[in-house]
Parts: C-alpha cells; sequence; structure tokens
C-alpha cells in the first residue's frame, strides 16, 4: 500500500513540475488564444448573407415552396376522407375502423415534432423539410397500394408523422426569413395553407373517390405532388437557418485560410439526447400542466383545430343525407368555409397594420397580448356559425344555401381564433418558444385525431341540430379565454415559473 503512494505521489510530482507529453514523442503545445476569437458571426444587421437580408424574389420563392409543403401535408391529411366509403367495401372492413385512415395521419402530427424540431436546431432547415416530404409521399404510396387495412392505417401514420415536419420547421423558416415587422403576415399565409388544405379535400377527393380513378388516388395524388415538392427541395431550397449558415461561411474560411480553428458556435453544440428529450418532450408536458396560459390557450385552439376534423364528417352526413347531394358536389360545400378563412386572413393582415404601428411606438418591443385583438371578433363569429349550422342543416326544406353560408362565419372564426392564439403563446414564451410550440402541436393533434371517430356518429345520434347546438355552446362557452388573457395575461406571465 505504502509502495502505491510513493507511486502516486512521485507521479503527481512529475504532473506538477513537468508538461505531459501528447504522444508520439511530442511536447505539449503552447496554449491557444480564446475560442472566441475564431468565432465566426454576420458582419452586421444588414449583412447580405444574413437570411433576412435575401432579396425579395429568393425570400418569396422559398416561402412559396416551404408553404405549399404545408398545404400538401394539410390536404393529404383529410383527402382520403370521401374515400373511406368504398376503401372499407375493398378492404372488407367497417367504416370506422376504415377511418382510422384520417385518425392516425393527424396522430402522427402529435408525434412529429418529437423528431422535427430538434433536428431543424441541430442540422438545420432544409434537411428536415426534404426528407419529410420525401418520407411523407413514400408512406403515402404505401397506403395507397395497401392489401389490408393494418398497412393502411400504420403507413398513414407514419405518413402523419413525416408530415409534421412541415408544421413545426416551417414557422422557423419564415421566422429566419422575417423580422418582427413583418413576420405576422408570413404566419398568417402559413397558417392559410393549414386549413385551406382541409377544406380543399373534399371536393377533390370527393370527386377522385367518385371517378374512375377510384379511391386509391385520393392517396396516390397528393403522393406525387409530396415527392415533387421534395424534390424541388432538394435541389432549390437554400437553408435558412443562421447558425447553420455561420457553420458553412465558417467551413469555407477554413478551407481558405487553411486556419483550422475558424469555427461557428454551431459547431460547437453536442448532441445530447437527455437534453434534447427535456426540450422537446418533457418540458413540453410541463409547460402543459403547470402554465395556465398554454394549457387553456392550447385546449381552446385544440378544439378549433379537431372541429376542422369533425367537419369532414359532419358535412358529407348533412349536404348528402339531408340534400342528396354525391360526394363530390357535397364536397364543394366546404368552400364556404375556405372563404371565411381567406375573409380572416385578409381580416388579419389589415390588422397587422395597427399592430406594427404599436411595435414601432413601443421601440420595437412586443406585447403579446397585442396578438389577440382578431379574436374578440372571431369568437362569436365562430359560435354563430356553429348555430347556423346546425339549425339550418337539419332539414331539406331549407335551402341547401344556408348551411353552406354558416360554412363563411366558422370558416372566419377558426383563423381568427387559431392564429393570433398561436402567436400569443409564441410572443408570451419567447425564451421557450420551441417547447411551447412542441406542447401546442402535441395536444391540438392527439385532440383532433379522435374527432373524425364519433363526429358522424354524434350527427347523426343526437340530430344535426342539437349537435350542432352542443358543439355552439362549447364554443360559446369559451368566447370569454381571449378577453380574460387580453385582460390579466401580464399578471399571468409575472407569476409564471419559466420567467422566475
Amino acid at each position: 500500500m505504502a509502495l502505491v503512494d510513493k507511486a502516486s505521489d512521485h507521479t503527481a510530482g512529475l504532473r506538477m513540475n513537468e508538461k505531459p507529453s501528447i504522444g508520439a514523442n511530442k511536447p505539449f503545445p503552447a496554449p491557444l488564444p480564446p475560442s472566441e476569437d475564431y468565432v465566426v458571426d454576420f458582419e452586421g444587421p444588414d449583412d447580405p448573407e444574413h437570411p433576412q437580408n435575401w432579396r425579395p424574389s429568393t425570400k418569396l420563392f422559398t416561402s412559396i415552396l416551404v408553404c405549399s409543403g404545408t398545404f400538401i401535408v394539410s390536404l393529404t391529411s383529410a383527402i382520403f376522407a370521401p374515400g373511406i366509403d368504398k376503401a372499407s367495401k375493398a378492404l372488407d372492413v367497417g367504416t370506422v375502423v376504415c377511418g382510422l385512415g384520417t385518425t392516425l395521419y393527424v396522430l402522427g402530427f402529435a408525434s412529429g415534432p418529437l423528431i422535427w424540431a430538434p433536428a431543424s436546431e441541430l442540422r438545420g432547415r432544409k434537411w428536415p423539410l426534404t426528407i419529410a416530404l420525401l418520407g411523407g409521399g413514400i408512406f403515402t404510396i404505401a397506403s395507397a397500394v395497401a392489401k389490408d387495412i393494418q398497412t393502411l392505417i400504420i403507413c398513414r401514420f407514419f405518413a402523419g408523422m413525416c408530415g409534421a415536419s412541415q408544421l413545426t420547421v416551417v414557422p422557423g423558416v419564415l421566422a429566419d426569413l422575417f423580422s418582427n415587422a413583418t413576420r405576422g403576415a408570413a404566419i398568417s399565409l402559413y397558417a392559410l395553407t393549414v386549413f385551406v388544405g382541409p377544406f380543399m379535400a373534399p371536393f377533390i377527393g370527393g370527386f377522385i373517390a367518385s371517378s374512375s380513378l377510384g379511391w386509391r388516388w385520393t392517396l396516390y395524388i397528393p403522393a406525387i405532388l409530396s415527392l415533387v415538392n421534395g424534390a424541388v427541395s432538394l435541389l432549390f431550397l437554400n437553408e435558412t437557418y443562421p447558425p447553420c449558415l455561420l457553420a458553412a461561411k465558417a467551413a469555407a474560411i477554413r478551407k481558405e485560410s487553411g486556419n483550422w480553428g475558424v469555427h461557428a458556435k454551431q459547431e460547437e453544440v453536442e448532441v445530447d439526447f437527455a437534453q434534447l428529450a427535456e426540450k422537446y418532450f418533457t418540458r413540453p408536458l410541463k409547460l402543459l400542466f403547470m402554465e395556465p396560459i398554454i394549457l387553456v390557450v392550447s385546449m381552446y385552439m385544440s378544439f378549433i383545430y379537431g372541429l376542422v376534423y369533425a367537419l369532414l364528417e359532419a358535412y358529407p352526413f348533412v349536404f348528402e343525407s339531408v340534400y342528396g347531394m354525391n360526394p363530390g358536389i357535397a364536397g364543394l360545400m366546404f368552400v364556404g368555409l375556405i372563404i371565411g378563412v381567406l375573409l380572416a386572413c385578409a381580416f388579419i393582415l389589415f390588422g397587422q397594420i395597427t399592430y406594427a404601428k404599436k411595435l414601432a411606438e413601443n421601440k420595437g418591443v412586443p406585447v403579446p397580448e397585442w396578438r389577440l385583438a382578431p379574436t374578440l371578433l372571431g369568437a362569436p363569429v365562430f359560435t354563430i356559425g356553429l348555430f347556423w349550422f346546425g339549425w339550418t342543416g337539419f332539414t331539406s326544406q331549407i335551402h341547401w344555401a344556408s348551411p353552406a353560408a354558416a360554412g363563411i362565419m366558422i370558416g372566419f372564426g377558426v383563423l381568427c381564433i387559431f392564429l393570433p392564439c398561436f402567436n400569443y403563446i409564441v410572443d408570451a414564451y419567447l425564451p421557450v418558444a420551441a417547447s411551447a410550440v412542441a406542447a401546442n402541436i402535441i395536444l391540438r393533434s392527439a385532440v383532433a385525431a379522435g374527432f373524425p371517430l364519433f363526429s358522424r356518429q354524434m350527427f347523426q345520434n343526437m340530430g344535426i341540430q342539437w349537435a350542432g347546438t352542443l358543439l355552439g355552446c362549447l364554443a360559446a362557452i369559451m368566447i370569454p379565454i381571449p378577453i380574460i388573457f387580453r385582460t390579466y395575461g401580464p399578471m399571468l406571465r409575472g407569476k409564471s415559473k419559466v420567467f422566475s
């Protein structure tokens, strides 16, 4: 024991008095300068390499490309619904079981952010978006050629998981490209694609399913669109994530100068799976249960988002069974919802002028509660639309145009509630925005996935007027939510544990 101690003391003495060798008889090198001296950065706020300073044409092309991918994903989520009846006969299963093709796709939206959100921060925006689009197209083709229901619904789930990349990453792309003053308009157009897709899907899918092409082409066509968009993204989509752009800049400088010490902050990041799980799974769940703002607003958004998929079953039931329309014509009744969403988008964009003035007056510092202004109109309009639809669509003695027109108010309310609430969560929890958005997507997608399973039965068993009344009453109960947060939001945020 004493010998061991003496040997240890001798080794310790050598280490104290001599610099250790680094191997191969090489002496220990001289100390390096601080690593911060070799970290690359943008030249300043006007650096043309920063995405917010790109040419308007480049920013427009990038925005259209990524938002069109979002439209394809949202279209794919609902386009299979009109073909459920024929698919159930072809696969010899009940329509409820076959309806899992829609449910599991939307459920994939809830699980996908756990993959794509951290990937977008580690590897940038381009590759998660591109890989997900190509993967979603492949899984959708697999669903189209399925010979049994198990293959169809499993592949639909993985297609939805890939589609979640668009819902999760595209807002980040738009945040990379646009400043606070213009980002609201860009996010409005993104939200438009999120809702126009499911509202266009019923009449597109209805005409396809009832044509000679058959129900399988309700899957082939969106798969082709997804693969084409993925291929275009692979070839032409520019990376927009500033840390990854700086990493590329550092690599170019290293190659040109031969100075291996030049690097970007992004290159210092080590993949820590425990930390990623905390940020995108554990922390979102904590935020949901510990932050009243995130929980209540996300529940409200979940109801709105779920209703979009409930209408995929309710509209065909009303206009086919009550008014005797074929699936394609019945799907055209969703045009009212699309008109309402477009009007809401115009209303929100017009409101951005007022928001920009307030932002300028407040020296560029945003107040999250400003985002909720459109909900003060959207919430009651949405509620009126639901009552209107329920109490005019239950009998053919009332012209079909009346329940179809109610869709304008429903669509207007959907976007006027959903988009401001989404922006409110981001602004209110900016330091943990990624986790807050992940919490919101997980909850709203999980809730929305269940709506297609019971909405047709609810309208059939309760009666159209009473089912509409139930949904209208739930919407009415939620009208005070944005009013409460407009008034007490600052106080609640002040008590938040996130900022303590």
